[in-house]
């Protein structure tokens, strides 16, 4: 299965985070298919920035957002609220 998820990059105590589509079987930080996005969560509002071409991609190709990622997809607005 395909999912969308956070890879952490950033230092200790720093935390910076890739949006990637990676397959749900690899591990966190491992190896990904694509990199669609960034979160910066320390920044005042949070810096999120996702591309919506590539994301709209893969959620119609049918890779499943983690929780985590689907709130910041919601906030965006690539995705609906149900």
């Amino acid at each position: 299965m395909v999912k969308i998820r956070l890879n952490r990059i950033g230092a200790h105590k720093k935390p910076f985070y890739r949006i990637v589509v990676t397959d749900s079987k690899k591990r966190q930080n491992g190896p990904f298919v694509e990199n669609i996005g960034y979160y910066n969560p320390l920044t005042e509002p949070a810096d999120v920035k996702i591309d919506n071409d590539k994301a709209k991609k893969w959620l119609e190709n049918g890779a499943q957002p983690t929780d985590t990622v689907k709130k910041l997809l919601l906030k965006a607005g690539i995705l609906q609220p149900a």
